[in-house]
């Protein structure tokens, strides 16, 4: 039987290991797909040594950048995204990094937005995740700009006007996800209205507080289970190419 599996600090919230179980059983696989809450990434080298049967492996908060340096090579994705959510167990043991978000993420999107091309976006964190949102958008020649804590651009930045003069808002931070679902980043709501397009990467719960906040102004809004499954799908791709 193939290991796969996830790792990251706290992994209560993840769909992932449902996902790949429903995925195996539906296409009769002899595989299991287990989350791994490692303490730091330095743990990672003593899961591989317990776990030899591991074929390969997601990674979420907080080590989508942090692995980085566990990695002997990356794909042209990683590279550019400059995170890493994916990641493929050589038989000699070389580990391989890959990143399905930034593809996850722009189908999701397109779903999203339809025809239509914002003229400007919002980015709520700097993560891996928000790494992968700005590849994105910057393949689809959408502006945007960063939002986070330590800036340049700060949430108290953040004015009415700014915020209503920009059509696309997208939560790249864990802000609303289980268990802390009463949570949102901190916006001036009250200049998000019907040409706003809302994405929130969080999935659990099914509507974020981000979410309900933006669709009660009358902006369309969409979570993060659409990328989760497009990028499930994809690192099943990756681990399984010849």
């Amino acid at each position: 039987m193939k290991l796969y599996g996830l790792i990251g600090l706290r992994l209560g919230h993840s769909f992932s290991a449902r996902y790949f179980a429903e995925k195996f059983a539906r296409n009769g696989l002899d595989c299991r797909y287990l989350n791994f809450e490692l303490p730091g990434i330095d743990a990672l080298s003593e899961l591989l040594r317990q776990q030899p049967e591991l074929c390969g492996f997601n990674v979420t908060i907080p080590y989508k950048e942090a692995i980085l340096p566990c990695l002997a090579a990356l794909t042209d994705e990683a590279r550019e995204v400059g995170a890493v959510n994916t990641v493929r167990i050589e038989k000699d043991g070389i580990l391989i990094g890959h990143n399905t978000d930034m593809e996850g993420f722009d189908t999701a999107l397109g779903e999203l937005l339809r025809d239509e091309q914002p003229s400007r976006a919002l980015v709520l964190g700097s993560g891996g995740a928000s790494k992968a949102v700005c590849a994105a958008l910057l393949r689809r020649q959408i502006p945007y700009r960063i939002v986070s804590r330590k800036g340049p651009l700060t949430y108290a930045d953040l004015t009415p006007v700014l915020v209503a003069d920009t059509p696309l808002l997208v939560n790249a931070t864990p802000q609303g996800m289980w268990p802390d679902v009463d949570t949102l980043p901190d916006l001036p709501y009250q200049a998000i209205g019907e040409r706003h397009r809302c994405f929130d990467l969080v999935y659990n719960p099914e509507e974020t507080a981000f979410m309900a906040a933006c669709r009660s102004r009358g902006a369309r809004v969409c979570n993060g289970l659409r990328m989760l499954h497009l990028q499930a799908d994809a690192a099943w791709r990756f681990w399984t190419a010849p």
